[in-house]
């Protein structure tokens, strides 16, 4: 997996918290986050009350996990903030279900939340029951992919508009199991 952008690490990390309460039935704690950051990649710098930070060779993220909710802001390690992401996790009591989304520091350059639609999860049976599409990131000849199950796919087909690209909300244009966003760049793989 490369780490080369703030949405490289907020796609997979948000995935993973996602997976991490259906199966647990709770946000993770701050051990449970690092171990989820640490597997991803990223090297633990400073941790202190409240507080951690991480850093690979092109991001920096601060994680700070508090009960109920979980922050995790993901920034370029050049400071550069108009990329900036933060993924949010939370139990949204009125609901009756957590959430996790990933939201942009800067709203001209994405439309809306990263991965088309946050995860909930229900409360009580912890089924999901959104669409998003998350996955994590690979690099080949063709360039730098969203690998997706084919689970994900196949939910997305059916509910969303698979035409829209996960990571900016430009237009998909797909050839076979590929796709290549014609605004950001970034490809979509299905896999699996």
């Amino acid at each position: 997996m490369r780490l080369y952008e703030p949405v490289t690490l907020a796609m997979p990390l948000a995935k993973g918290i996602g997976e991490f309460i259906m199966r647990e039935g709770r946000l993770p704690d701050g051990d449970e986050l690092r171990g989820m950051l640490k597997s991803l990649g990223m090297e633990e710098s400073c941790l202190d009350r409240g507080l951690a930070l991480y850093r690979s060779r092109f991001l920096i993220a601060l994680a700070f996990p508090r009960g109920e909710t979980l922050v995790v802001d993901v920034i370029s390690s050049s400071g550069e903030l108009s990329d900036a992401l933060e993924v949010i996790a939370y139990n949204d009591k009125k609901l009756g279900a957590f959430v996790v989304e990933i939201l942009p520091t800067n709203d001209l350059e994405y439309e809306g939340n990263i991965g088309i639609e946050p995860i909930i999860i229900d409360g009580k049976t912890l089924e999901l029951e959104s669409n998003p599409v998350l996955g994590h990131f690979e690099e080949d000849e063709d360039g730098l992919f969203l690998v997706i199950a084919r689970e994900t796919y196949e939910r997305w087909r059916g509910e969303g508009d698979v035409h829209t690209c996960p990571v900016c909300g430009g237009e998909l244009a797909w050839k076979g199991e590929k796709a290549r966003c014609q605004d950001c760049g970034y490809g979509v793989r299905v896999k699996g």
